[in-house]
């Protein structure tokens, strides 16, 4: 057969097919014209096969051209902060997205192009890509980190150009002990009705006047699960409130939140709450105060600040916040000052991606003013510009000057809590570069990866989808405190936002059930999850959400089988033997056995078979137990058979499912 003819049979060109044949297998010369009949028909035969070998090979060429052409030539040393998106990671290391979702995926991560993976993830394709990543940190004497660039920035300021700003306050305290139900007071609005079950879930940032001077509030979670943002809270106040409610005092996480406000070195003052109950009790929660906590009230000769308050009925509001104005003045005086005609500087206090607006970013401002079209800068990386500003009431606004806290649109990437915010052109800070540990495969760790201990280990795979970063990473520490030896849990990524279909075929995956937190799924992601048979649950309240997994651990705890032996007896006659089962009797030499349980047959040492008792019989009545020395009959179910003066062993299998 002529080359050009089978050529256009298997839709190839004649110099591909010449190219393609030899690496085949077939003899065939590049200026061959002709192939014999047999070998023709062998290569149509089996084309389908030799078609994908060809095309494979085709694409392991584009790629490495395609390498070739977008991979640097020679190594390039990059520099990344511990955690980073993969879009910065692309700036970063100018390789196109894909090219790093592609390598991401063939080392078993799977993130999008908005999740963040951390540096020993970047660092193993890094070194596929021809990257020699490297670390930005902090010098190890006088490092420029994160942290410290916003105190960085103030000391460059001249003193004759700073201004008094207002204090900004963080409200702390237990659980439920009433710090969003103060705020909703202070501010005359209702804050807390919009909060699932009650409880705030994320940091809000709010401002108020007394007496013509400005305060700037931040309420925290109380709940344990949010202890990180609660620490992030106290590093960007003034003054710390410490929530006390008068019915309940002193509890565990009141406990945890007077250590950061120590940690933090803050100003602070005692709200005791919910004096309105009538099992309220100042002077006791006053005496837990100074036991618990070693602080003693000024009315007792301390230097603390305690004000009784109703939170619900507004009772002490204004003592309180004069309380605040006075602790300003005396505690802070003229170190509260910053200059409002610099460029913005400021920290994030609360980050989450909006369905229409994208990424959006709550700040405290802390330095200069911040303006619509002004570019932002986290980690030295331009995240966007401002589009638009809102201040706490949801207002648009033109500009947001130092202690005001204002939510920004216009963002490109979420940012993370506590970053650092400044208004620049995005250049890179002096940095140090550290030698990099060994890095295995076997190692990357990232989000969408973590492993949870030995593989034997029974496991909830979740994905966990939520409305704020502050939540997601509040959530993922709560179910990280929830394993056990038994059984746990092992996120397989999270997100931000609406579920997706991606989200979904990754949940298929991994075999995980789908975890909602204030998000919610798109009607044509729900029937993709309905068809692919994913388990998807929606929270708006963590306690509900934690509760769920525990539940579906407990599933997978194995059940314990405890074996109770019971009694032996002796087989003294045989009265009746059929095929399946015989009537005996006997006399009950030690214990107690029972009916309806399990016996081994034992003939002097040896073990003869296991039966089953379904009869036992004394004086002729039927009875659930015979004792030591009694005389009884039975019927045994079994093979081989009883004979007599076999010892029958009786006992029960218990289950019992064990405790997480």
């Amino acid at each position: 057969m002529n080359i050009t003819e089978l050529a256009r049979i298997l839709r190839i060109s004649p110099q591909e097919l010449r190219d393609l044949l030899p690496e085949l297998g077939f003899a065939i010369g590049q200026k061959a014209i002709k192939v014999d009949n047999n070998t023709a028909k062998k290569i149509i035969k089996n084309w389908p096969i030799f078609r994908r070998q060809w095309e494979q090979r085709k694409a392991v060429e584009r790629a490495k051209k395609q390498d070739e052409a977008i991979l640097p030539k020679e190594k390039k040393t990059i520099y990344i902060p511990s955690v980073i998106t993969v879009r910065a990671l692309a700036e970063v290391s100018q390789i196109p997205v894909n090219r790093l979702l592609t390598e991401l995926i063939k080392n078993g991560v799977f993130a999008s192009i908005n999740e963040k993976i951390d540096f020993d993830a970047a660092s193993i394709i890094g070194s596929d890509l021809n990257l020699d990543v490297q670390l930005l940190a902090e010098d190890e004497d006088n490092g420029e980190a994160e942290e410290k660039k916003l105190q960085d920035i103030l000391d460059l300021e001249k003193p004759e150009d700073m201004q008094s700003r207002p204090p900004v306050v963080v409200v702390m305290g237990h659980v439920d002990h009433g710090k969003t139900k103060l705020l909703d007071s202070i501010r005359l609005s209702n804050v807390i009705a919009g909060e699932a079950g009650g409880i705030t879930q994320h940091i809000g940032a709010y401002q108020v006047s007394r007496k013509d001077k400005r305060l700037t509030f931040i309420d925290t979670p109380g709940h344990e699960a949010f202890t990180a943002m609660r620490s992030r809270g106290a590093k960007v106040a003034d003054i710390a409130i410490l929530v006390v409610a008068a019915d309940d005092g002193v509890k565990p996480q009141t406990v945890e939140a007077f250590r950061i406000i120590e940690a933090a070195k803050l100003p602070f003052l005692v709200a005791i709450n919910k004096i309105d109950k009538p099992e309220s009790d100042v002077m006791r929660t006053k005496q837990d105060l100074a036991n618990q906590l070693n602080i003693t009230p000024e009315d007792w000769g301390g230097k603390t600040v305690c004000v009784p308050i109703s939170a619900k009925e507004g009772t002490g509001i204004e003592e309180l916040l004069d309380m605040v104005v006075l602790t300003a003045d005396a505690e802070l005086g003229d170190s509260l000052r910053a200059n409002p005609e610099a460029e913005a500087a400021g920290t994030v206090v609360e980050s989450n991606v909006d369905k229409a607006a994208g990424p959006v970013a709550t700040i405290l401002i802390q330095n200069g003013t911040l303006h619509v079209g002004d570019q932002l800068c986290f980690e030295d990386i331009v995240y966007g510009k401002v589009k638009s500003l809102k201040n706490h009431k949801g207002e648009n606004i033109e500009e947001a000057g130092p202690s005001v806290p204002v939510k920004i649109l216009g963002l490109k990437i979420s940012p993370s809590v506590g970053d650092i915010l400044y208004v620049g052109d995005g250049k890179k800070v002096k940095m140090r570069k550290i030698k990099t540990t060994d890095v295995k495969k076997e190692k990357i760790m990232s989000i969408a990866q973590q492993e949870n201990g030995d593989d034997n280990i029974p496991k909830v795979n979740v994905l966990v989808k939520s409305d704020f970063l502050g939540s997601a990473e509040a959530i993922e520490e709560s179910l990280m405190k929830i394993n056990t030896e038994r059984v746990k849990v092992k996120i397989v990524a999270k997100g931000l936002g609406n579920v997706t279909e991606g989200d979904v075929n990754r949940a298929g995956d991994s075999s995980a059930q789908i975890i909602c937190f204030n998000t919610k799924m798109p009607p044509n992601v729900e029937n993709l999850a309905r068809t692919k048979n994913i388990p998807v649950h929606s929270f708006s309240i963590i306690y509900d959400l934690i509760k769920h997994v525990k539940a579906e651990m407990q599933k997978l705890v194995p059940v314990e089988v405890t074996r109770v032996y019971l009694g032996k007896l002796k087989v003294l006659a045989i009265f009746r033997t059929e095929k399946q089962h015989q009537i005996v009797g006997g006399k009950v030499i030690s214990g107690s056995p029972e009916n309806n349980v399990m016996i081994n047959v034992w003939r002097g040492e040896e073990f003869i078979t296991t039966g089953k008792i379904t009869s036992l019989q004394s004086a002729k009545q039927e009875v659930k137990f015979v004792e030591e020395g009694e005389e009884c009959g039975l019927k045994f179910e079994g093979q081989p058979l009883i004979q007599e003066a076999d010892i029958l062993e009786f006992y029960r299998d218990d289950s019992s499912i064990a405790t997480l």
